[in-house]
């Protein structure tokens, strides 16, 4: 990373951060290592929804499936296909991608609300498919015992892959938002009908922006097979989608690093909320109600709103 990447500003944090995050493991006991290589995996997803969320306007409602998707294309390629492990990891990312652009192919014509429904529904039914499909995905069961590289080998081994890979994700997600397919992006959510009126193919774009997004959440299926060892049904359910659209809200849904965020604060507490009670769905609703009427802007969004410098008078 450099300064022209992110700002002079910001680097001052991030720099520090990303030091920390390397030296981390050698301070913690092995559960929470793992807790935060999960972290990795599932503030990279969320990102990744962001991407076609916060910065493109897109009511995209079942974005898990893109995730799941990711970890099971993962997981066959590495217990039956016969390739080399780490083949998985460039391989998997792309199979979503392609799930990605035929989804997007099927609902792209609908906008807001409908687009978001036709995502929910098609998605259930790539769920439904390897829920049932007993012989090829293991149905219910899942996949288990997923070999990895010897690399990936062990929870610190893996954190710092899982780590790795995230930061160089998160960087090449930056440069997309920030270039000019990213700014179009962005102005297509504030206004569709004025780009399209100065020649943007607003769909195509669009399109771009979901199977792109669907790339990034393939990876971050990648990494929880990394963690885990294993993969099953609930990975591509529609109620990990919630989840997920949660994490981009309490992070900040227009601040870039938000999701991530979001995503640390809600493992840590359903880990947390694990000890005492089953009842996690209960707590989430209640953090989805709490954050909507007391932070809208998200905590990342808050914080960036109260010491943003007041631009000068002309």
């Amino acid at each position: 990373m450099s300064a022209a990447l992110f700002g002079n500003k910001k680097m001052v944090l991030i720099i520090p951060l990303v030091a920390v995050l390397y030296i981390l493991p050698q301070f913690l006991p092995r559960f929470q290592i793992y807790l935060m290589a999960l972290i990795f995996a599932t503030g990279l997803l969320a990102t990744s929804l962001n991407l076609v969320l916060g910065f493109g306007g897109m009511y995209q409602f079942h974005h898990a499936v893109f995730y799941g998707f990711g970890a099971y294309a993962f997981a066959l390629l590495a217990v039956k296909s016969g390739l080399p492990v780490w083949l998985g990891y460039f391989l998997a990312p792309v199979c979503s991608a392609i799930l990605g652009l035929v989804l997007g192919l099927l609902t792209i014509r609908l906008s807001k609300l409908y687009f978001g429904m036709l995502q929910i529904s098609l998605g259930s039914l790539v769920w439904a498919i390897i829920y049932r499909w007993y012989d090829f995905t293991g149905g219910d069961d899942g996949i288990h015992g997923i070999p990895v590289p010897s690399i990936c080998e062990g929870s610190a081994n893996a954190y710092y892959f899982n780590l790795s890979v995230a930061i160089f994700a998160l960087i090449l997600m930056y440069l997309i938002v920030n270039s000019p397919f990213g700014r179009t992006f962005q102005g297509i959510r504030d206004n569709p009908e004025r780009c399209s009126a100065i020649g943007v193919n607003v769909k195509r774009h669009q399109l771009v922006g979901l199977t792109l997004a669907a790339f990034f959440a393939g990876v971050a299926g990648t990494l929880f097979v990394t963690v885990e060892g294993s993969v099953f049904p609930d990975l591509l359910f529609w109620t990990l989608s919630l989840e997920i659209l949660i994490m981009c809200l309490l992070g900040g849904w227009f601040i870039f690093l938000g999701p991530m965020l979001g995503a640390g604060i809600i493992v840590a507490l359903r880990s947390i909320v694990g000890i005492y009670t089953e009842y996690w769905t209960l707590v989430l609703g209640i953090v989805l109600m709490l954050l909507i009427f007391f932070l809208p802007e998200g905590v990342l969004g808050l914080f960036v709103k109260k010491h943003r410098s007041p631009k000068p008078i002309p």
